[in-house]
């Protein structure tokens, strides 16, 4: 059975973590979709680019860019189910196997899904930030995303949002 994995975020910005995560799904794979999701309220980076970011480093995988997302707020049970009802609306019509993430939430996600969670381990040890850490301050942690990214984020003046 072909094995399709599936990762959605925001990747604002796409950082070091995420490679990690999509090189793991990458390698693992014989079909990658990831779903880069709108995120006004986060990032002045236009969708576009962010999802160009992931066909830059990942050209297999197939990079679907996901427009009105549901606005983010609480994450209660009504948020979940308007953010998996976007993500079904988006994937449709591929059958996904795995889902891969780096945190729990992804199990719920897989089992919306009907798919198998695969908790990547993450490397805060060696990562020790998120995206919106690095929005924060994105000279400090220039290292951990690459140079077009960095670019883009200076372009966009995509800093404390």
């Amino acid at each position: 059975m072909k094995k399709t994995g599936f990762i959605v975020g925001k990747f604002a910005p796409f950082h070091s973590g995420h490679e990690h995560l999509l090189a793991i799904a990458y390698a693992a794979t014989d079909q990658l979709l990831v779903l880069v999701y709108d995120a006004p309220d986060c990032t002045h980076v236009p969708l576009g680019v962010r999802a160009a970011w992931i066909r830059a480093a990942f050209p297999r995988a197939l990079v679907l860019e996901g427009n009105n997302s549901p606005p983010r707020g609480v994450w209660s049970e009504e948020f979940m189910r308007q953010h998996e009802g976007f993500i079904k609306n988006h994937i449709a019509p591929h059958r996904i196997t795995h889902v891969y993430s780096g945190e729990v939430y992804g199990s719920r996600l897989a089992e919306v899904l009907g798919a198998e969670h695969v908790l990547v381990d993450k490397i805060f040890g060696e990562l020790p930030l998120s995206a919106s850490v690095l929005r924060k301050n994105p000279e400090l942690y220039q290292r951990y995303v690459q140079e077009g990214v960095y670019g883009d984020l200076m372009k966009y003046g995509d800093i404390q949002i």
